[in-house]
């Protein structure tokens, strides 16, 4: 196959080659969850399901919740995983909306475990999106699904923070984590701490590229579970409050989308 030569990944029923969804299964206002355990977490937020189905890590979720249509999707942990589920998203719904429902790292001592963090854009340390566009190009959050998204916070009294996130392709290494005999090359946090950068993590860089050259449109909301200045980790009571938090502001933000 010669370099930028279209390709059609789906079967005879037209199911997507990863995720394994064809067209009507997935809603057009679509939460993307890195854990397949998020899912079923959110799946019980919904009014109404219609649809349930699972290949691979890409679990799916699809049903009513305050009269729209919405799907909830999980791709695993990664940017690679995002541009699969990104992608071939793409190719069986017109005019998605993205809304990334994960976790983070805090980085500012400000932001505690359990804090929700709406980011409107991402520095790009990741190379994932960099295969269909160059590393100057942007990883921004479209401006009404960020709008509403601080908005959904705001009414559900949920303490959240706005602002610029950096993702990473990987947890230890790219994170500046030593774990044994796992030494990471000098990494300095205190830069993009001085930088204002609220969080870490490992996914909206790609989907925000994506999304822009898409012609689609995206945000993240992720709750903090731990804080890389305090050394805080959320604790087990806050996980699945804090959980449903950030999927129940993504639901009435896409309600409004």
């Amino acid at each position: 196959m010669k370099p930028g030569k279209a390709v059609t990944m789906s079967d005879a029923e037209g199911r997507q080659y990863h995720i394994g969804l064809r067209k009507g299964e997935l809603a057009d206002r679509i939460m993307l969850a890195g854990d397949p355990d998020r899912v079923e977490v959110g799946k019980k937020l919904f009014d109404k399901i219609e649809f349930e189905g699972q290949r691979r890590e890409f679990r799916c979720v699809t049903g009513k919740v305050h009269g729209s249509r919405m799907s909830l999707l999980s791709t695993g942990i990664g940017p690679d995983n995002t541009e699969i589920a990104v992608i071939e998203a793409c190719q069986i719904v017109k005019d998605p909306v993205f809304v990334r429902v994960g976790t983070c790292g805090a980085l500012q001592k400000f932001v505690r475990p359990s804090d929700q963090v709406i980011s409107t854009g991402s520095i790009a340390y990741e190379n994932t999106s960099t295969f269909f566009v160059p590393e100057c190009f942007p990883a921004i959050a479209s401006i009404d699904v960020v709008l509403e998204l601080e908005r959904a916070c705001n009414e559900l009294g949920l303490e959240h923070h706005v602002g610029l996130t950096a993702t990473t392709p990987g947890f230890y290494g790219s994170q500046g984590r030593a774990v044994g005999k796992f030494e990471p090359l000098p990494f300095r946090i205190e830069e993009l701490q001085k930088w204002g950068v609220l969080n870490f993590e490992m996914e909206s860089s790609c989907l925000f590229r994506l999304a822009m050259i898409g012609g689609a449109r995206a945000g993240t909301i992720c709750a903090a579970y731990n804080n890389r200045a305090t050394d805080e980790m959320i604790s087990a009571k806050q996980k699945k409050p804090a959980q449903e938090g950030t999927i129940k502001a993504a639901m009435l933000a896409l309600s409004r989308l």
